[in-house]
């Protein structure tokens, strides 16, 4: 499998495998957490993703 980030072989490293999927099968796989971070960050995946609380 190749690294859904750098396309390196995942398994010549310390992988990360994400599912969205109810089987729980890989849909998305890393080298390792610095390329998950780094897609992450590229694909701006965490914005506008934070809680918003009030005390009111």
């Amino acid at each position: 499998m190749e690294c859904t980030y750098c396309g390196s072989p995942v398994e010549d490293h310390d992988p990360v495998y994400l599912s969205d999927e109810p089987s729980g099968a890989p849909t998305a796989q890393f080298c390792n957490y610095g390329c998950l971070s780094a897609h992450v960050d590229e694909a701006g995946l965490t914005t506008g993703a934070a809680c918003e609380w009030s005390p009111e």
